[in-house]
């Protein structure tokens, strides 16, 4: 039988759980990087899709690949602690994997989107919500336009889910705007930091 001791790592501390949002191409990879080079014992929580992996994509380290079925399957079950289904293909994060994770001690680092970020505090209502903005939505079309990834009705129909998610932006704990990629970067570690050593950081906004 598990103790209390077990179920919540050696120290009995239950790990921190930590969600980033953020609309498409506001940088929150580049960012979420360099938080996890600044604390490599940060956990990160890989999702599961049905999507085709893309070129460069590597199996358990950006995604868990899986058949629609088997993601089904998932929803039937009860696996998933938040799922979406996006341009047709699904995603979702182990809610057996999350809580692994933090009842080991370990701090966890989940990147999902704004429906997935309000699926997570349901069930875990302690999560550090933090959101990230581009620093305008001109700026934001720019930095997609640069890509030259999306056709032009992709492109407006991410600027159009950009304006839905950052509508909800008051519905998270932090808000940085990365106007400037050092200084945001460092606004993120501080929070984090902060966090992990069980202070609540007084300033909300880092923009």
């Amino acid at each position: 039988m598990q103790t209390e001791e077990n179920k919540s790592g050696e120290t009995g501390r239950r790990g921190r759980l930590f969600e980033i949002s953020a609309p498409s191409g506001t940088g929150k990879t580049t960012l979420c990087e360099a938080l996890r080079n600044r604390f490599p014992e940060l956990c990160y929580s890989v999702s599961y899709t049905t999507r085709a992996p893309r070129a460069g994509e590597v199996e358990g380290k950006d995604y868990h690949f899986i058949s629609v079925d088997a993601f089904r399957k998932g929803i039937e079950e009860n696996r998933w602690v938040e799922w979406a289904e996006v341009y047709g293909n699904y995603y979702g994060t182990s809610a057996f994997t999350m809580e692994e994770i933090l009842a080991s001690g370990r701090d966890l680092l989940l990147e999902i989107d704004v429906q997935g970020m309000r699926q997570i505090v349901e069930r875990f209502p302690e999560t550090v919500t933090i959101f990230i903005l581009p620093p305008s939505m001109d700026a934001l079309r720019a930095r997609l336009v640069s890509r030259g990834t999306d056709t032009p009705e992709a492109m407006e129909r991410r600027m159009a889910d950009a304006a839905r998610e950052m509508a909800c932006r008051d519905d998270y704990r932090y808000r940085i705007v990365n106007d400037d990629l050092e200084r945001a970067k460092n606004a993120l570690i501080h929070i984090v930091e902060a966090c992990m050593k069980g202070e609540d950081p007084e300033q909300t906004d880092y923009l």
